[in-house]
């Protein structure tokens, strides 16, 4: 019995991997193929984008404060505080600023998107879309993934900044150092490589929440709570998938740069 049960288990996830393969790569091809609805994209833009910045600045600020503020109290054993700028900044553009930002859009906009389209589906707006020729996946999902990279890269650099900000503000003001010095090493030792890792996860990030969110929300079933279901699986799996991917970015980028 365990062993039956365990088998469906994992039939459950083998499908459920190809499906999302199958639906995410669709998607990737409508961005490339017209008509995109471009009023659509206008509309997820300004919800995604205006509607995150605030939790993202406000994260970004107090992520870097917060940065500041440990490795201060570490480096000081060594007499190397000097260097904080250079940690915060690194850190923040290389690694937290792209991760948080994903898992803060994702917890946002991925639970939106797989509710709003799982109480469509739910009240058979999508089968009425379809029975009038219009694609679900153009006209629904296509504008929320185009909609979802854009702001998430334009998130990510108002992240980072505001943590270096972040930063320079506990520096200064609680570790009492100075600011000259925090910025001038927060920039000197910044690389071309650094600022291209932080720029190309967010493009992956924004891809992943958006088909993510669009994908459970479209297999939604079972009424209400099944709409509960599918923002819960939205905001979980795409949380996961973006620490994932972000792991295989870095190490691919390391292993590029690193010759």
């Amino acid at each position: 019995m365990a062993f039956e049960s365990l088998d469906r288990a994992a039939k459950q996830i083998v499908l459920t991997v190809q499906d999302y393969s199958i639906f995410a790569g669709n998607a990737f091809l409508n961005l490339f193929r017209p008509p995109i609805y471009w009023s659509e994209f206008l509309m997820q833009a300004d919800i995604i984008g205006v509607g995150s910045a605030m939790i993202v600045l406000l994260s970004g600020f107090f992520t870097g404060g917060v940065l500041a503020l440990q490795s201060a109290a570490t480096l000081s054993a060594f007499g190397a505080t000097g260097i904080t700028g250079r940690f915060v900044s690194m850190s923040m553009i290389r690694e937290l600023g792209p991760v948080l930002t994903g898992i803060m859009v994702s917890g946002r906009n991925a639970s939106s998107m797989a509710s709003e389209l799982g109480s469509m589906v739910v009240t058979e707006q999508i089968d009425a879309m379809r029975a009038l020729g219009v694609d679900p996946l153009r006209k629904l999902v296509t504008p929320r993934i185009f909609a979802c990279i854009s702001m998430l890269f334009f998130l990510t650099i108002v992240a980072d900044a505001f943590g270096i900000f972040g930063g320079a503000a506990v520096t200064v003001f609680m570790n009492h150092q100075n600011a000259t010095q925090y910025f001038s090493m927060a920039w000197e030792y910044l690389r071309y490589p650094d600022v291209l890792q932080g720029l190309v996860k967010p493009l992956f990030f924004g891809y992943i929440i958006a088909s993510t969110g669009c994908f459970y929300g479209l297999r939604t079933t079972g009424g209400t709570q099944g709409v509960g279901r599918s923002t819960i699986s939205a905001v979980v799996n795409s949380s996961v998938l973006i620490i994932f991917v972000d792991f295989l970015i870095s190490q691919v980028m390391i292993e590029l740069f690193a010759r």
